[in-house]
Order: structure tokens, then C-alpha cells, then sequence
């Protein structure tokens, strides 16, 4: 493989640090060559370590055109990688030429690259976002940079994820700590504890904050000090600045620092107070020395640190925040051992440089793969359609276990998601999607895919509108019409009253749908009722059953930041806002005083759909005694079933809470204000189940005395064996899809 980076030449911090590491090392596995458009530090270093590098000096774009297709001749080359505003436009210049696909990494907001340079950002800024338009491809450096690109209109789809990684491996001998800090002028004594940051000084890196905090924090404790390394058009500005807020005898303006990892060494306290950022080196070089961080909330950072656990995270541009974090750590040395010594073991582990030349490596095959498959096919990919995009984990749990099995059948299918809000579908599973009742995009989408899907949970049904039914017969119907392979995956069926409804259904589903996978037999049993025979027909079970828990070590964080210990027990309810629910209440409220007071359980509120279940629970913690908490924070589906593998029992009103839990053997009580409740239950074979409108506090009662017997570690994998039994026959979902797919050599 033949990958010609392109790259202007004069970028410094993050951006250059990327590019050098990255091209040193991808050239042990594939041809990867730089071109550089100025002469400079930045070509200077490649050719020392190494990198082969070709420089055409010209400001003039059109020169340089000339001079690159010169350089590249006759040479294939599989891959055209840009980095920043001068190289994404000499990559569009020379796409056509070349014939390859172009992927640009962006290191930055594009919008604040040229901050306080207005002809600047009017002249490069302008022509750099026309030039990202053009691009194929895009590489962001952190989720939170892929989520602007995706924000500002940028196909979801054609954007990867990459972190900057750095190198574990060599060993760094560093210059004593109070040597180094004489050489660059710092005013240390012992006891002295020195906070440090590595930053270009201009406005984006916000170091008046940190300046008032270091003067709120140093109020309180003296020996705490500041040591800033980097140069920029602020420093006089900031210099003055330190001197009227009384603190310039305690801070050492270094200038640029060479050796950045004495520097590391030297200090106490990693700092990062920018406005903006994608995944700063100055973070993770900070890490090989184990030094305690405080970072402001930008970009990657929380991905990097668990704030609170392996260092802290505030809120740009909060000096009170700062001060406050600022304080505790110069003041707690056993703490910033601690901080450091953890952040260093999940650093080493997840931001390597070796990690990240094999996420490179990854993206470029995928590229590859993806543009040969463009070209060969005119018609290819995936409509996924469901009650998506409205905030419910459980539909978010069914749309994820079914872009999983897809993408496990075929890893580079294109898909298209229908949905509410398709920007948080984009944001998190990284697909196309479109509103759902956009009809022309729909109709386009459903006219270039192979297959449409009607992705799990109960849609075939008129309870809850009339209008919900007909909305998704009419796109089983127009997907079968336009040429799409139909299928209705993982599905309950019903409730459906009117006879003209029940016609509907069966002649749609009839003529339109080519398999049924179906999620418990009473589904079955409707299908039948109706008249329901042209479409191949299996028993399965939900998707969301198939998805794998998060971490035990998740979960754990997860329930300490809401102060649930692992060691206590909890009756966890899950609640919906219903008709009759306001009158049932207190019958809730009764049964959480009651497990708390006789069986030591306390209660838990968990929300599936963070918008409408915490009404629910509000309404019933008015009426307790006991104390209670309420989750109403978002979270993935994974990260609730392992929370909820923590709880003693469950009493829940939505289905896909007793899935979760089921997955872990929690003893369940449903509360059917929808025959998929009890309908669930019964495919299970386990659990109690309450219909709303004769829910009483006895009865509640009597389920909670009930699910306390199960709630043993061996009455617990009893009931967990028939969650395993559903999950076995989930696969059936996933086999149906492949029967209607072309082979693997015909796509």
C-alpha cells in the first residue's frame, strides 16, 4: 500500500507530533510518504527521523500542483492523506490526477485555527472549509472532534476516530527535577509544588483562567507554583497580567521547552485550561511521568480522565474549579501519586503509539475496501427503520444489536438509520440517517439499498396511535415497491383492533415482507390470527439480548458517582408515565418503604427514557419514608445491564429494563400496561407479572416478598439459564437477514 501525506509545513504542538510519530511508524508496514510545502522545523525533523519527505516550496497553489504531479509521475498511489488547510486543498487539486481516495485528519476545530487572525481565517479558513467538502474521507482526533464534523453537516459514515498516541516503550532519563528547573529560570524551593503546562500561549489555551485560579489556590497554600512552557502573540499580555494579579514571583514563563519530558518530570500537576481541543498530546506525554492532571472539559479529555478517579476535569474557563482542584492536589501528594499511578495505567494501555499506527492501518483498509465496493455496485446497503432517536435505552439497545449483526455479516455495508433525532444516532453508531418522515430522502435511500429492515420492538399496532401503524405498513409497503429484500426484525406484534386495520396489516405484511423474525410466541400466535402466511415466519427473541455488558469496572464508577455501594442491596423500579399510573403511586411508594425496612433493599429509580420516566419516579418518591436515589443520567444500553446486574430485584414497567435484567438472573416483577409485558414473561418462563390497573400495595408486596427469595447467587443463575435460552434462538434474527443478502462474492 502507497498512502502520500500532504501537509503545509508549519504546524507545530498536537498536529505535528501526530504526523511525524505516525509516518516513522506506519513506514514498517506500508509505503507512506510525506510532502511538505515549506521548508522548515517541521521538514527538518522528518528528515532526522527518518521520514521519507519531498519539499515543494511554493506559495503559489497552482505551482505546486505542477510540481507534485511531477514528484508523483507515473507511481500508484492507493491513498491520498491530507493534513490541515494547505493540504486538504493540494489533496482535492491532485485527487483527479492521482484517481485514489482522499482522507484528511482533522486535528483541530477548523473554525478556531485562525482565532485573533482575521485575514487569516477569511483567506486560509475559507479555502480550507470549501477544501473539507471535496474530501472522501475523515479522520477525527477524538469522538467529541468527529461529533463537530458530523454537527456541521459532514457524512457520518465517511468519518473515522483516531487518538493520539504516544511511545511507552523507550525509556526516558530525564534531568534532575531542581537542575531543570534553575535552567529555565523557576524560583523553586523545597516543599514547593509545581503545577505545569505545556501550551502554545494564544487565546484558545485560556491561560488568564488559569492564572486567577493559580492566585485563588496559592492564597491558601504558598508553596503551590506555576511553570508554563510554550511562546505565543499572548505572552507579553499574560506577562503583564501575572504581575497585576500580584503572582509573578511564583510563576516562570519558560518559553519553548525542548525537553518536554525533563519538563513533565519537573512537575507536580499536569494542567490543560483550553477552550478548545480534540485529544492534546500535552495530556498523555504528561501520563509517561504519572503526573497528576486537571484538565478542562474539551474535546477527548474525558475519555482519557475519569474525573474524580484518575485526575479532575472542570469546566473552561471556571477559575473557582480550577482554584478548587488546584488546592486539593498541591495539598494531598498521596492523592497525585495516586491520580498519576492510574492515569498512567489506562493511558499506556489505550493511547499508545503501537495503538495508534494499528488504528491507521485499520482505516486505511477500510477505505480501500469501501471504495472498490462504491465503484463496483449500484445498489448496496441497508434501511434500518424503528421507534428510534426519541431517547428510550431499549430502542437504542435493539438498533445497536442489529447494527451489529449486519455489520458482522457484512462489516462495510452502507446503513441508513430513519429516526427522530438523526443526529445522535450519527453521533453514536456512526451511520447515515435520516428524519422519519422525510419522504423523498427515504425514498432515495430505499431506492440505492439492497435491504430494508423493520428493526425490532412492537410496531405492528395501533395502541398506542393509529397513525404509528400505518406509518411503518406504508414503509414496508414503498421499501418492497422501490426493490428492497424485506424483512421485520426481532418484532412483537399487536395489540391491533378494528377489522379494517386487521385487513391492512395482513395484506401488507402479505405482500411486502419477505421474513418474520418474531421476539416471544404470543406474536406468534396474532401473526396467525390474522391470516399471516406469505412471509417465512421464525420464533427468535429480542436483539437487546445479545448485547454484551460493559465493563464490571464501569459499572462500578458508574454507581459510586451516584454514592450506590457495591456492598448494599437494591430494589431497582422502572417506571413509565401511563394511562391509571398517577393512581398507583403510592401503592410504588408503599412497596419501596417496605423493602427498605424489612428486607434492607434500598430503593433505586432507574429512567430508560430520560425524558418521560423520571416524571414517573418523581411521583412516587412524594409519598416515601425512605431514602432513595433516581439514575436519570444518559447511559448505553451495555452500561445498564451491568448496573443492573448490581440490583437485588426489579419491578419494572418497561420491557427492556426485565431484559436487561434477565441477562443477569435479577429476580423480575413486570407491570403490564401493554400485553408485551406479560408476553415477555411467559417466553421467559420466569418472573411475576402485575397488570397497571389492579396493581395494589398488596400485591406489591407479596411480588417483593417473592423476588426476595430468589434473590441467592444460586436462585439468581436458575433464573439466569432462561435468559440464556432466549439468547441462543436471538441468532435466528441475524440468519434471516442473511438468507435474503446476495453471497459474499456477488455484493
Amino acid at each position: 500500500m502507497k498512502v502520500i501525506h500532504l501537509i503545509g509545513g508549519g504546524d507545530t504542538g498536537g498536529a505535528k507530533t501526530h504526523v511525524l510519530n505516525l509516518l516513522r511508524e506506519l513506514n514498517n508496514f506500508i509505503d507512506a510518504r510525506l510532502v511538505c510545502f515549506r521548508k522548515g522545523d517541521f521538514s527538518e525533523e522528518a528528515e532526522k527521523m527518518g521520514i521519507p519527505i519531498d519539499v515543494i516550496e511554493s506559495g503559489n497553489p497552482a505551482v505546486g500542483l505542477r510540481e507534485l504531479k511531477r514528484l508523483i509521475g507515473s507511481e500508484k498511489v492507493d491513498i491520498i492523506h491530507c493534513h490541515g488547510a494547505r493540504g486538504n486543498l493540494m489533496g482535492n487539486l491532485i485527487k483527479k490526477h492521482v484517481g485514489a481516495p482522499v482522507v484528511t485528519t482533522v486535528h483541530s476545530d477548523y473554525r478556531l485555527d485562525y482565532l485573533g487572525r482575521p485575514v487569516a481565517r477569511l483567506s486560509y479558513g475559507t479555502t480550507n472549509m470549501v477544501a473539507l467538502r471535496r474530501v472522501n474521507y475523515y479522520i477525527g482526533v477524538s469522538d467529541p472532534m468527529t461529533d463537530i464534523l458530523i454537527e456541521r453537516g459532514f457524512p457520518a459514515d465517511h468519518i473515522y476516530t483516531i487518538y493520539n498516541g504516544i511511545d511507552f516503550k523507550t525509556p526516558i532519563h530525564p534531568v534532575p527535577k531542581e537542575e531543570f528547573l534553575r535552567s529555565i529560570g523557576m524560583n523553586y524551593e523545597e516543599g514547593d509544588v509545581i503545577a505545569g503546562i505545556v501550551a502554545r500561549l494564544s487565546p484558545v489555551k485560556d491561560i488568564p483562567t488559569l492564572l486567577k485560579a493559580v492566585k485563588l489556590a496559592s492564597q491558601k497554600n504558598p508553596h503551590l507554583k506555576l511553570a508554563l512552557a510554550g511562546d505565543g502573540e499572548d505572552k507579553q499580555k499574560l506577562t503583564d497580567m501575572a504581575k497585576e494579579l500580584g503572582i509573578a514571583d511564583r510563576v516562570c514563563f519558560a518559553g519553548w521547552v525542548n525537553d518536554i519530558n525533563s519538563f513533565y518530570h519537573a512537575i507536580d500537576i499536569n494542567l490543560l485550561t483550553s477552550l478548545s481541543e480534540t485529544f492534546p498530546y500535552a495530556l498523555t506525554e504528561g501520563t509517561r511521568m504519572r503526573r497528576a492532571t486537571i484538565a478542562s472539559n474539551v474535546g477527548g479529555v474525558p475519555v482519557l480522565i475519569d474525573d474524580g478517579k484518575n485526575g479532575f476535569i472542570f469546566e473552561p474557563g471556571n477559575e473557582q474549579q480550577l482554584a478548587e482542584y488546584l488546592l486539593v492536589l498541591s495539598e494531598q501528594e498521596s492523592l497525585r501519586k495516586e491520580m498519576g499511578e492510574l492515569l498512567y495505567q489506562k493511558a499506556s494501555k489505550l493511547f499508545s503509539i503501537d495503538r495508534m499506527v494499528e488504528r491507521q492501518l485499520e482505516i486505511y483498509h477500510s477505505i480501500l475496501k469501501r471504495s472498490a465496493r462504491k465503484s463496483a455496485s449500484k445498489r448496496d446497503g441497508a434501511v434500518i427503520c424503528g421507534a428510534y432517536g426519541y431517547g428510550n435505552a431499549g430502542d437504542d439497545a435493539i438498533l445497536k444489536s442489529i447494527i451489529q449483526s449486519v455489520q458482522e455479516l457484512d462489516e462495510f455495508m452502507p446503513i441508513t438509520v430513519l429516526a427522530k433525532n438523526t443526529q445522535s444516532i450519527k453521533k453514536r453508531f456512526h451511520v447515515n440517517s435520516i428524519y422519519t418522515f422525510h419522504l423523498p430522502k427515504m425514498i432515495k435511500a430505499m431506492r440505492k439499498s439492497q435491504l430494508y429492515i423493520n428493526g425490532g420492538g412492537t410496531l405492528i399496532q395501533n395502541a398506542t396511535s393509529h397513525r404509528s401503524l400505518w406509518y411503518y405498513l406504508f414503509t414496508l409497503r414503498m421499501a418492497k415497491f422501490l426493490g428492497c429484500k424485506v424483512d421485520m426484525y426481532g418484532c412483537g406484534i399487536g395489540p391491533v383492533t378494528g377489522q379494517k386495520n386487521i385487513r391492512l396489516v395482513k395484506k401488507v405484511l402479505n405482500r411486502s415482507v419477505d421474513t418474520i423474525t418474531l421476539r416471544e410466541q404470543d406474536s406468534m400466535q396474532m401473526l396467525n390470527t390474522m391470516g399471516v402466511d406469505r412471509p417465512t415466519i421464525r420464533l427468535s427473541s429480542d436483539p437487546a439480548l445479545l448485547l454484551s455488558p460493559a465493563p464490571e469496572e464501569d459499572a462500578l464508577f458508574y454507581l459510586q458517582k451516584h454514592g450506590l455501594s457495591p456492598k448494599e442491596q437494591y430494589l431497582c423500579f422502572m417506571l413509565r408515565t401511563w394511562y391509571g399510573f398517577q393512581k398507583k403511586t403510592e401503592a410504588f411508594a408503599a412497596c419501596a418503604d417496605y423493602a427498605y425496612e424489612k428486607y434492607g433493599l434500598k430503593p433505586v429509580f432507574l429512567s430508560l427514557n430520560i425524558f418521560h420516566d423520571t416524571e414517573a419516579a418523581k411521583a412516587v418518591v412524594e409519598h416515601m419514608k425512605s431514602p432513595y436515589v433516581i439514575l436519570d443520567d444518559p447511559a448505553e444500553p451495555e452500561l445498564l445491564v451491568s448496573v443492573l446486574s448490581h440490583m437485588s430485584a426489579v419491578i419494572s414497567m418497561r420491557l427492556h429494563g426485565l431484559i436487561f435484567s434477565s441477562v443477569s438472573g435479577v429476580p423480575l416483577t413486570g407491570i403490564s400496561y401493554d400485553p408485551k409485558i406479560g408476553s415477555f414473561l411467559r417466553y421467559l418462563g420466569c418472573g411475576n407479572c402485575l397488570d397497571l390497573e389492579e396493581v395494589t400495595k398488596e400485591k406489591l408486596l407479596a411480588a417483593t416478598d417473592k423476588s426476595v427469595s430468589f434473590i441467592s447467587p444460586s436462585r439468581r443463575e436458575e433464573l439466569r439459564s432462561h435468559a440464556e435460552r432466549l439468547k441462543a434462538v436471538e441468532q435466528k434474527n441475524i440468519a434471516a437477514v442473511k438468507e435474503l443478502l446476495p453471497s459474499p462474492e456477488n455484493r
